[in-house]
């Protein structure tokens, strides 16, 4: 085998639990600091970070990979509406660790949270994309993600306005 193809390392993906809030705090405000996934400029702190992981913990939506023990990314899926008529549907949200990409990382996680997904009763898994983030959109299509539509200029970041990419994915 050619050593290029070899992987020296594995991707274990776990639920969360709160001692993995500070990891995924960091990998998240990274994705605030450095790229338009997460359409706000304002960092979470460290208490609004322990409290966001563990509402995704308490309806056991929120995942974690490990690898080598850091915590390499995570992945969380909450209501994608308020109203319970959405109630069936389920926004998902993968971010993997600054270095950590193209690891095959986001694809374990989005395994498990699909799975997860399924066996929690939903109907319908949502992604909203910034539509240049073809990397994001790929692996969601790899998937079985269908392009649902997308909303131009619905967004602001780094002074510059953003397109948003619905995909879905039908569970049953």
């Amino acid at each position: 085998m050619n050593p290029i193809y070899k992987r020296r390392w594995a991707v274990t993906v776990r639920p969360a639990h709160l001692g993995d809030a500070e990891a995924v705090r960091a990998i998240r405000n990274h994705a605030v600091e450095h790229s338009t996934a997460l359409w706000t400029d304002t960092p979470q702190s460290p208490a609004e970070g322990a409290a966001w992981l563990a509402a995704h913990i308490e309806r056991g939506s929120a995942f974690v990979a490990d690898v080598d023990g850091e915590v390499a990314g995570f992945a969380v899926y909450g209501p994608w509406r308020e109203l319970d008529g959405y109630r069936h549907t389920v926004e998902d949200s993968v971010y993997v660790r600054d270095g950590r990409h193209g690891l095959g990382i986001g694809s374990a996680l989005l395994a498990a949270l699909v799975t997860a997904a399924r066996e929690a009763g939903h109907h319908v898994v949502v992604a909203g994309i910034e539509a240049e983030n073809t990397a994001s959109i790929r692996l969601h299509e790899r998937f079985g993600f269908r392009h649902a539509g997308t909303l131009t200029e619905v967004g602001t970041k780094f002074g510059r306005r953003l397109d948003l990419t619905l995909m879905r994915l039908a569970l049953n």
